[in-house]
């Protein structure tokens, strides 16, 4: 259902005490794969509007790029019986995750047309999340081989991968599991871990130095992405518990939703401000958002 398996932890950041707003004037879109019966955005949108995102059909869940047109392309890497697209670049590089036919999960970048797999070696399964204009991406490695899509309980650990393929695995201090969302340009990454108390926490980790992000009041925070000006979006839990979307943003802290969501959760944000994500309706239909400035 979501980008990222989502975790538990805790600790608090100084922007946890930053004033909370509500977002109001900002324009959504929805989006739906034409006869799906459920779509996410996953990521993006890429400076140029482009985003990518999931639809399943007739229980198979495929990838697909969407242009700022509303142009829907739909693809799969060879063998694949699950795709989930994480994140798309300004060049249209996209990374992400799929499934083998024997429920494997294995890291992919498609670039020019041509698909690389990429795993963690050693792992039982392997997720990509992001990618900066270094050539740097971020992940996570799993215990369970499906890494968690098809409902089995997993351990994880975040990564980050070079340019030259080399790995670096860490979890933020207490965490007993952890996924990395996105990496921006300047190296730094965000994510989320579960701590041993079973609490979700964002994290973000900025040149070795860790700091926890919990939305104010939350039972669960999960960082979901950032921007190359540090502006960071992801859900939260509220202690009604429903799921919301929010930005952190220069300290400040804003909750929203799409109009008419039951539960929102947003997965990427551009250098302009335009965040693209997921949210369920109350007839517990999933789709697709763009939400702008």
């Amino acid at each position: 259902m979501t980008k990222v398996l989502r975790f538990v932890a805790m600790c608090t950041m100084s922007v946890a005490l930053a004033t909370l707003s509500i977002a109001w004037a900002q324009s959504y879109t929805t989006v739906d794969f034409p006869g799906a019966t459920a779509t996410t955005l996953n990521g993006g949108p890429n400076p140029q509007g482009n985003s990518v995102g999931s639809e399943t059909t007739s229980g198979v869940t495929h990838g697909f790029t969407l242009t700022k047109k509303n142009v829907f392309t739909p693809f799969d890497p060879p063998g694949s019986t699950l795709t989930t697209p994480n994140f798309i670049s300004p060049q249209g590089t996209i990374v992400g995750a799929y499934n083998d036919a024997s429920g494997v999960s294995h890291g992919f970048i498609l670039s020019g047309g041509n698909y690389t797999t990429l795993d963690f070696a050693g792992a039982a399964g392997t997720t990509l999340t992001g990618l900066n204009p270094s050539g740097e991406m971020s992940g996570f490695s799993c215990s369970d081989p499906a890494c968690g899509t098809t409902g089995n309980a997993t351990t994880n650990h975040s990564f980050t991968v070079s340019k030259k393929g080399v790995f670096t695995s860490f979890d933020p201090p207490g965490a007993v599991s952890s996924t990395a969302s996105t990496v921006n340009p300047s190296g730094t990454v965000v994510g989320a871990y579960a701590d041993s108390a079973g609490v979700t926490h964002g994290y973000q980790l900025n040149h070795g130095t860790f700091t926890t992000i919990d939305f104010p009041g939350a039972i669960f925070t999960f960082a979901g992405g950032n921007n190359p000006e540090g502006d960071v979006i992801g859900a939260y839990t509220d202690t009604a518990n429903v799921t919301h979307s929010f930005l952190l943003s220069n300290g400040v802290f804003t909750s929203f939703d799409p109009p008419g969501a039951a539960f929102s959760d947003a997965s990427g944000i551009n250098p302009g401000g335009v965040i693209v994500g997921i949210y369920i309706d109350s007839a517990n239909v999933e789709h697709g958002f763009v939400r702008t400035p």
